[in-house]
């Protein structure tokens, strides 16, 4: 168990520092520090939840039993992505770090103090996802591993799969980052995360009650009755945030068709004059997308 948790432990946190390595090094690339920070917590989350849904999928596809099949990989991925979560926080806040220079706080790096007023600030505006990578390491690790006695493999490799969505969530993440909001990329890069964080995030609980009636003949209505009330709880408290984290990413893609719309419009002379100051060209928001607003940061586990 030790073995597995130092493996995890030097996996992800050496992921990341190989990847920002060559995207500052590579000559055709050459990446800032900041742009490689940002890019390799994206691609270290993404790796994660392929490795994750890889996992789940072989889990749920072996168990016949829903209830009593075992699986070797289950406890194993649990306890090699644990320290995960805990270096996701710090990798997340490196990204918050560099996205407040590149907005113009330069003189941030500077000054010691700066950087803990960067951190208070960046755990009350992530304070959910925090919280959330928390409790999966202090609540759900030890649930997981020890409190279910090797019952359930099924439901968690199910869980596993909730993955899926991360990749195009990260993705959508840097697109906006560097302004791609206008591409084609974007447009259906947004399609697939919408698609897939609504199957595999918002769908997976009720498909979990649902898969448990079916085992247990019983009707889809009366399954909350008829599991311990510690499950339905557990199952809300996950729940609430992608409901929450769904309502952003709807928003989001609002936002996007409505600034699509307005594109496609003939612009009035007089829009023109009043976009243009002393001859310079104001910028003007991308698909919907205004140029204060930042993009929420969304579940990607």
């Amino acid at each position: 168990m030790l073995i597995i948790l130092a493996a995890g432990s030097v996996f992800f946190p050496g992921l990341f520092l190989l990847s920002k390595q060559c995207l500052k090094s590579i000559p055709a690339l050459r990446w800032s520090e900041g742009d490689a920070v940002i890019v390799s917590a994206r691609l270290v989350s993404s790796i994660q939840a392929v490795m994750a849904s890889s996992a789940g999928y072989i889990i749920a596809s072996s168990c016949k039993d829903i209830i009593e099949d075992q699986h070797w990989l289950t406890s194993t991925y649990i306890m090699f992505a644990v320290p995960y979560f805990m270096y996701d926080i710090y990798a997340m806040f490196m990204c918050y770090w560099y996205k407040l220079r590149v907005k113009g706080h330069e003189e941030a790096a500077a000054a010691p103090q700066h950087m803990r007023s960067a951190l208070v600030s960046y755990l009350r505006r992530e304070f959910l996802m925090v919280l959330h990578h928390v409790v999966m390491v202090t609540v759900c690790f030890p649930v997981s591993v020890f409190w279910r006695q090797g019952k359930g493999d099924y439901f968690q490799g199910i869980m596993f799969m909730a993955e899926l969505s991360t990749p195009s969530v990260c993705l959508g993440k840097i697109l906006i980052q560097y302004k791609q909001q206008h591409t084609l990329l974007h447009k259906v890069n947004g399609a697939l995360m919408l698609i897939t964080f609504f199957i595999f995030r918002v769908l997976l609980f009720p498909y979990l009650y649902y898969a448990y009636g079916r085992y247990a003949s019983i009707p889809f209505h009366m399954v909350p009755l008829s599991v311990p009330w510690h499950c339905n709880l557990g199952a809300a408290l996950l729940m609430a945030p992608q409901l929450y984290w769904f309502s952003l990413i709807c928003r989001g893609a609002l936002r996007l068709f409505r600034g699509t719309s307005r594109s496609q419009r003939p612009t009035p002379p007089g829009d023109k004059e009043l976009q243009t100051t002393h001859g310079n060209t104001l910028p003007q928001p991308a698909n919907g997308y205004n140029a204060r607003s930042s993009e929420p940061e969304l579940a990607t586990h």
